[in-house]
């Protein structure tokens, strides 16, 4: 009698492979207790950064490179931003993900599109829209008050979606802010969180640049608000304005905390009657209400937004010579 026929062999899964797993692992013990209390180590199914032709290195920052690539099936252009392995904890690397998503859909915004991985060096990328250069090529150089409410527009319109998101960026500066023929995008959310609930601290407290950096940082408040990311708009827009830095230079942070202290009123005055004498006093009262000293009378993205200052109907045109930043 003849042998039966083989069994047909199952057909190949559709799903995506599983990434190996890099990120650590509880060791095993023999004991069944062990064992059994013993949580079983996360799986990702990221796709491969093979997908992508990397061509060109646009930007370097704390966490990591960011690098031009295009789609090899579709050739469209993104953004990977290279996280080496080992370089920072996956946990990390989902907290980034998961906050930037989180701001998905709104158009000053770096919108993220996937996160793959290379699976021989276990290195994570981050695919986001690929937009171009930073506001800080463009600086330093002082603008007219017409351009800098249209730009700052835009800016303090991401900072309202991300803190109705529930997102504190927490490193916003001319670095991470990226244009696209006028329209500028807030990038980079490596230093961001979700925001925790009143009254429970951060773990970190001094997280962004220094002349970006909130008073109450400073001081070594833990437990701050969304307020930090008001305090550097404000430091753009007197940028913007003046096409210098307003606050930081050499000092280190205690430095910076005792000149802010005694010094911040003075030197708004001296920006708004000798440096700017001409702002109108609309903007005074924006740039006043952002780069309050207390963070409970500091403006909101969402007050800042009603202010009159704002009134105006956006017009990328509305004054003389706009051409795109990087046009």
């Amino acid at each position: 009698m003849a042998a039966p026929a083989p069994a047909p062999a199952p057909p190949a899964s559709r799903k995506r492979a599983a990434a190996p797993d890099h990120e650590p692992t509880a060791s095993r013990s023999s004991t069944p207790a062990a064992a059994a209390g013993a949580k079983r180590p996360r799986r990702y199914a990221l796709a491969s950064v093979d997908d992508y032709e990397q061509l060109d290195v646009v930007g370097e920052g704390a966490s990591g490179i960011v690098i031009m690539a295009r789609h090899r099936r579709t050739g469209n252009k993104f953004a990977l931003k290279h996280l080496p392995h080992g370089a920072r904890d996956f946990d990390a690397v989902r907290v980034e993900a998961a906050c930037q998503h989180a701001c998905t859909g709104h158009p000053n915004i770096v919108q993220i599109k996937d996160v793959v991985a290379d699976a021989k060096s276990g290195d994570v990328f981050l695919v986001m829209e690929f937009v171009g250069g930073s506001l800080r090529d463009e600086l330093p150089r002082a603008r007219p008050e017409k351009q800098v409410r249209f730009m700052m527009r835009q800016l303090v319109g991401a900072a309202k979606k991300m803190h109705a998101s529930h997102v504190i960026h927490r490193d916003i500066k001319p670095e991470n802010i990226l244009n696209s023929f006028g329209d500028l995008k807030v990038c980079d959310f490596g230093s961001a969180t979700f925001v925790n609930p009143t009254g429970k601290p951060y773990e970190e407290c001094l997280v962004g640049t220094l002349p970006y950096t909130s008073p109450e940082q400073l001081a070594g408040n833990h437990c701050y608000g969304p307020g930090v990311d008001m305090w550097p708009l404000g430091c753009i827009m007197g940028e913007l304005l003046t096409g210098a830095p307003l606050f930081g230079g050499d000092m280190t942070e205690k430095e910076l905390l005792a000149d802010l202290s005694a010094n911040l009123d003075d030197q708004l005055n001296e920006l708004f009657y000798d440096v700017l004498p001409e702002l109108s006093p609309a903007a005074r009262e924006v740039l006043f209400g952002l780069l309050a000293f207390d963070p409970e009378k500091r403006m909101t993205a969402a007050e800042a937004l009603e202010h009159r200052w704002f009134a105006e109907e956006p017009k990328k045109a509305n004054f003389a010579g706009f051409a795109p930043l990087f046009g």
